[in-house]
């Protein structure tokens, strides 16, 4: 007989997305022990400095459900700065999927605006955004 397909009980799964720079995460949160894997590896593994894994887990400790639910993240562009408040920005969106009543917890220390500051372009005539070249008198 053809294979028999049974299906799964579904863990309820709330969702989020932040933005920081450059950088995009997706964020996934479910009921768990309080595991954290960023792109298929542990974060700790994935942010190498202390202060970019205490910004990762600051919505989780603000709401105080660090060791309650596990986060499946997917984050690309940016660098490790941008990558960090992007995954910040998605875990406390998630959060308020779960529960509306955190907002003012979330909202107090920032965690839901979006970080809009974004690198300045470079002009033409010169080195930089706003570095010129050396001015020569003579």
């Amino acid at each position: 007989m053809a294979d028999i397909k049974i299906p799964q009980a579904k863990v309820p799964q709330h969702m989020g997305t932040g933005r920081r720079k450059t950088a995009v995460a997706r964020v996934r949160l479910a009921s768990g022990t309080g595991k954290i894997v960023v792109n298929g590896r542990p974060f700790e593994n994935y942010f190498p400095t202390e202060s970019l894994r205490t910004t990762v887990a600051q919505p989780l400790t603000v709401a105080g459900l660090a060791d309650k639910y596990d986060a499946q993240i997917s984050v690309h562009g940016g660098g490790p700065n941008g990558q960090a408040g992007a995954v910040r920005h998605g875990i406390a969106r998630a959060l308020l999927t779960l529960d509306a009543n955190l907002r003012p917890a979330l909202r107090a220390e920032g965690l839901l605006t979006r970080d809009s500051r974004m690198r300045e372009r470079k002009k033409y005539g010169q080195p930089g955004a706003r570095k010129r070249f050396q001015y020569s008198k003579r």
